[in-house]
């Protein structure tokens, strides 16, 4: 097992187990690993220590984050879904297909595409001249889901594994926390509303939460959560477009289109990289003991 899926299991761990609070030795034992080099390789991936990150699984972090979402609402407007015309100050920009385009199903298009690891696991990363057009993990029967996804979106298009290609597509979101990253675009195929909700998501600042009623509202279709739930499960770029910041108004995670478990260890990596950013007291120098 590489490193990275070490990380990848040690997180999986303290999320099945955060209401115990393991300790260093425990995490550390559960991957063959000794504590030190444990806590040296998880800072080194994650960008955080294992008890910054086993502190953000906390329930009570989740109830702070949904007592923020008011002014979410106002920056999901700053988008344009109340008429403006210009994309949140945000330095991901979303470029979804015309019409024209759409009909076209991607003849002539060229997608570049390779598998790379993350924290998380393993993901597909796919690229077009104008933008990142996929970003989904590898489940247990390899990458020909995320490839079928992406024939079924572009059927006309010529795919190319150029894994050189689509690093930078990983490598640009754990260069620090999230919102930190190089700027760049993302090349969407999707129904209007699909692309409305996707923008909104965009809006969302890194470590917070927003529920699926507040996305609806801010949508202009109060009623519709069962709508917005679908338009996030459709979301074909992970992590770039927020969908895992989206839960249950309870405060429940609610689904995720790659597992409730790797939404989980999403959050609490994010949240807890906000946190260090941030300097929030009782959390700077932690080490899990």
């Amino acid at each position: 097992m590489d490193e990275y899926g070490r990380i990848e299991k040690a997180m999986a761990y303290m999320v099945d187990n955060a209401a115990s609070q393991p300790s260093l030795a425990e995490v550390a034992a559960h991957v063959y690993w000794s504590p030190a080099h444990f806590q040296r390789v998880f800072r080194r991936y994650a960008g955080i220590s294992p008890k910054r990150f086993l502190q953000a699984l906390t329930l009570e972090r989740a109830k702070r984050l949904m007592a923020s979402t008011d002014s979410l609402l106002q920056a999901a407007h700053a988008v344009g879904l109340s008429g403006g015309s210009r994309l949140y100050d945000h330095f991901v920009s979303l470029d979804a297909v015309t019409p024209g385009e759409h009909k076209q199903q991607g003849d002539g298009l060229t997608i570049r595409y390779g598998v790379h690891s993350t924290p998380f696991g393993a993901a597909l990363a796919a690229t077009t001249e104008r933008g990142i057009c996929r970003l989904g993990f590898i489940g247990a029967n390899g990458m020909g889901e995320q490839l079928a996804g992406l024939t079924a979106t572009w059927p006309k298009s010529q795919l190319i594994h150029q894994p050189e290609a689509t690093r930078y597509v990983v490598e640009a979101l754990f260069d620090g926390a999230f919102g930190d990253a190089r700027a760049l675009s993302l090349h969407v195929a999707g129904t209007n509303f699909q692309v409305a909700l996707w923008r909104a998501l965009l809006a969302i600042p890194a470590g917070e939460l927003v529920s699926y009623g507040q996305l609806a509202r801010a949508l202009g279709k109060p009623g519709a959560s069962r709508a917005v739930g679908s338009a996030v499960g459709a979301n074909p770029v992970a992590l770039w477009i927020p969908c895992h910041r989206v839960i249950q108004q309870s405060g429940a995670l609610g689904g995720y289109r790659w597992g409730v478990a790797r939404k989980q260890m999403v959050q609490a990596w994010e949240s807890s990289q906000q946190s260090a950013k941030e300097g929030s007291p009782g959390l700077g120098q932690l080490s899990l003991t």
